[in-house]
């Protein structure tokens, strides 16, 4: 399956990217709605991250905007778009939830961490060639690198990318992760899925609509060390329950 956000998929365009000394790598999934981004060193980076500099770019043009994200990661994303001026407004993952949701708000830009990003000068739907054309914009703009343009939120917020697991029961593992985590949560969110403020980690636990998968999201405020243990620690507790492979 054409599909870059898996990581065995990646491998290719980040070699052509490091022959050749590219400044940007670029690859798309199969129908060419989701683009995907390595920077000048051939490392991906995770969308999550693109959606932090794309709502700054749109922010940059229209102060104010409404910024319509998707809540499986979002705390760089929140406070990117504060910092520029807008408002940030959490939604449900997919494309029909997300298109609604910016049509009523008349939200000049939404994302997700899937890599599908949204516009309203392309009448609120996703585009696979508007982000890369708006990020080599912001290094036109910038003369910055991608790695210096998405670097300093890399580093705020390390992130786990989505991990999947193929699971007899997914709804056990679901309810064992919130017997462990759920009571010293500052915060609970169920917008989509399972969503835990840890305080200085965040996890975001949600069912595949079509298949007996599991998907999960991690990040930390500042430490990826903290990310990398407690993502082991959940996907530990998912496999101990669900039967995950």
């Amino acid at each position: 399956m054409p599909n870059p956000l898996l990581p065995e998929n990646r491998a290719l365009t980040a070699a052509a990217v490091r022959e050749h000394g590219a400044d940007l790598g670029l690859a798309w999934d199969g129908d060419a709605d989701r683009c995907f981004f390595f920077d000048e060193h051939g490392d991906f980076v995770e969308g999550y991250y693109l959606v932090g500099l794309l709502a700054r770019a749109a922010l940059r043009r229209e102060p104010g905007g409404r910024i319509v994200h998707d809540p499986r990661l979002v705390w760089n994303t929140v406070e990117t778009v504060r910092e520029a001026g807008g408002v940030p407004l959490q939604n449900k993952t997919g494309h029909a939830f997300m298109k609604e949701r910016m049509r009523a708000e008349d939200a000049v830009y939404g994302g997700e961490m899937s890599a599908h990003h949204y516009f309203r000068e392309f009448r609120w739907c996703d585009s696979g060639m508007l982000p890369w054309l708006r990020v080599l914009e912001e290094m036109g703009r910038t003369g910055a690198p991608l790695s210096a343009l998405v670097g300093r939120m890399q580093g705020a917020y390390p992130a786990s990318g989505e991990i999947n697991r193929r699971l007899a029961d997914p709804q056990r593992a679901v309810a064992a992760v919130a017997d462990r985590w759920l009571a010293g949560a500052a915060a609970v969110d169920r917008t989509d899925g399972l969503s835990l403020d840890l305080g200085t980690w965040r996890l975001n636990l949600r069912e595949s609509n079509t298949e007996p998968v599991l998907r999960l999201n991690v990040e930390a405020r500042g430490d990826a060390a903290l990310m990398r243990e407690m993502t082991d620690a959940v996907l530990a507790v998912i496999d101990g329950a669900g039967g995950g492979s």
